[in-house]
């Protein structure tokens, strides 16, 4: 089956094209500076394990007019993967937020849209691009199956107790203020990839995703039961440029005494805080570089991230009632050793026993770097979002003509 996935950003699209069951794509691409002039596509083709990069600049004013240069490529004579898009035969799209609408996988139809353009006000920035994604998806893949993956719906098996606030219960009932969690795809993915390795299905994990945007989740037999990021995608971590969690005190002084106004408090703590508020950098390459110059301030910002990850795994321990696997994934967790070797230093009472020679070696596959007798496995698993669309696409597909 040939699956087409994407991610339409406000300004990007981010693609694969699958060719199932294999779970390698056959081509990915990614649009950067929609709406601009200069727009740049980056094209890339798997054929008889080699890789083809196409880059071409031009001026691609839309979300249609960048679909369309994707349709050109797919099909182009000479790179192309697929003769003509008709063979396409879904289209998985990342949507970010499905409130409590959507718990699973959905076909894409009129009153799948129209619920996603309810939820605009809980994910301003993202539903309505992923909405128009699916609206241009429409007119240029005719033939496919439309399919909405959605970000949240990993995290709707929460318990009430788990994802409840402590407010007056209409805001809940009324307004739907709740935890909803996010980059559940990729938790959903990697905990299945732990679970499959542990060979142990009732399994008690621990899944954190470390990237420019960053959050946990305790797993527990294949189901989410608590994550760190809330009602939006602030709260939990410290994060590249988002403070992750802070006193709400804070947001009522920033106001009451120092004159911000919302805008500017929402500015700070999405965009200014974090690491990059901490060091004057959100990238952890440049932070690290930073700290093998001896910058005191950047170490300090190490210890700090990786304290706020230890406070949570201390706390989804004992929601756990114990643990089985530690899980890292996303660009920092698969990739810093040095933030894994201080997230688990002084966990022994937990069962987690990092081997610092398995640590500092770098894979493109899950591996093992706990000690070899330590009672809780610490796991890299490198994050598939997008064969984990597909996969669920293909599932949900299955299901329905079965």
């Amino acid at each position: 089956m040939n699956i087409f996935v994407v991610n339409s950003g406000s300004s990007s699209i981010k693609y694969q094209l699958f060719k199932l069951p294999s779970p390698n794509p056959i081509c990915s691409g990614l649009i950067e500076r929609l709406g601009l002039e200069n727009s740049i596509i980056t094209h890339k083709t798997y054929i008889d394990g080699k890789e083809r990069v196409v880059r071409r600049t031009l001026d691609m004013l839309d979300h249609e007019a960048g679909l369309q240069q994707v349709k050109f490529l797919l099909t182009d004579l000479k790179i192309g993967v697929i003769e003509n898009p008709e063979e396409i035969q879904v289209v998985g799209h990342r949507v970010v937020h499905g409130g409590e609408s959507f718990s699973a996988t959905a076909i894409i139809t009129k009153a799948v849209k129209d619920d996603i353009k309810k939820l605009f006000p809980l994910a301003p920035l993202h539903n309505p691009a992923n909405l128009l994604g699916i609206e241009v998806a429409e007119k240029i893949f005719t033939n496919a199956t439309q399919v909405a993956v959605f970000d949240t719906a990993f995290h709707q098996t929460m318990p009430e107790k788990a994802f409840r606030y402590a407010l007056p219960d209409s805001f809940y009932s009324d307004l739907g203020i709740r935890v909803y969690g996010f980059h559940g795809t990729s938790h959903k993915y990697v905990a299945e990839q732990a679970t499959q390795y542990l060979g142990k299905p009732n399994s008690k994990i621990i899944t954190v995703h470390l990237g420019n945007g960053c959050s946990m989740a305790a797993v527990q037999n294949g189901k989410s039961v608590d994550t760190s990021m809330g009602f939006g995608p602030l709260s939990g971590l410290i994060m590249g440029t988002r403070s992750g969690d802070i006193d709400p005190s804070v947001v009522f002084h920033l106001i009451n005494q120092l004159g911000y106004d919302p805008e500017q408090v929402n500015m700070l703590l999405n965009r200014r805080s974090g690491m990059l508020g901490l060091t004057g950098h959100s990238d952890m390459r440049d932070i690290t570089k930073a700290i093998a110059a001896g910058d005191q301030q950047a170490q300090l910002a190490y210890q700090l991230y990786a304290y706020r990850i230890k406070k949570y795994i201390g706390a989804y321990a004992a929601v756990l009632n114990g643990l089985d696997a530690l899980v890292f994934t996303a660009g920092v967790g698969e990739n810093d050793a040095l933030v894994r070797e201080l997230v688990c230093q002084d966990m022994t009472y937990l069962g987690i026993q990092l081997d610092l020679e398995k640590n500092q070696t770098a894979a493109n596959n899950l591996r093992e770097i706990n000690h070899a007798q330590a009672p809780v496995k610490i796991l890299v698993i490198p994050t598939n979002e997008e064969l984990e669309i597909a996969q669920q696409c293909n599932a949900l597909l299955t299901s329905t003509t079965a």
